[in-house]
């Protein structure tokens, strides 16, 4: 079977106006697109510090335990688990949204809940 030349011209055309376009609108998601942020969280007296408000999905929690004790933060669905030394930093790169309630293993009274947005 013969495929008319105009055909041939015509997918041609079409390719070479959606490519720039394609190109254009990747440039408009990209620029649009936030880079991943690291939040600090910082364990101190016994207790977590204020959960940072706009952590989302790709950000990452830099763990900071300025306490004289060994302390954890450890996700109720076991998401994470980062134990901190005394003086330590760990970090937590978050991949899915949701609303993590966390507590130190060693601590009972020390809870919090962080929550991820997509």
């Amino acid at each position: 079977m013969k495929v008319p030349r105009l055909w041939f011209a015509r997918l041609a055309a079409a390719a070479l106006i959606a490519l720039p376009v394609t190109a254009a609108a990747n440039a408009v998601y990209k620029a649009s697109a936030k880079p991943p942020v690291v939040h600090v969280v910082t364990l101190q007296d016994m207790k977590f510090g204020p959960m940072p408000p706009h952590v989302r999905v790709g950000d990452t929690i830099e763990w900071a335990n300025d306490d004289i004790f060994l302390h954890s933060a450890t996700a109720a669905d076991r998401s994470f688990d980062v134990e901190l030394k005394p003086k330590a930093h760990m970090w937590t790169t978050f991949h899915k949204a949701g609303t993590f309630p966390f507590s130190c293993r060693y601590h009972s009274g020390m809870t919090a809940t962080l929550v991820v947005a997509p």
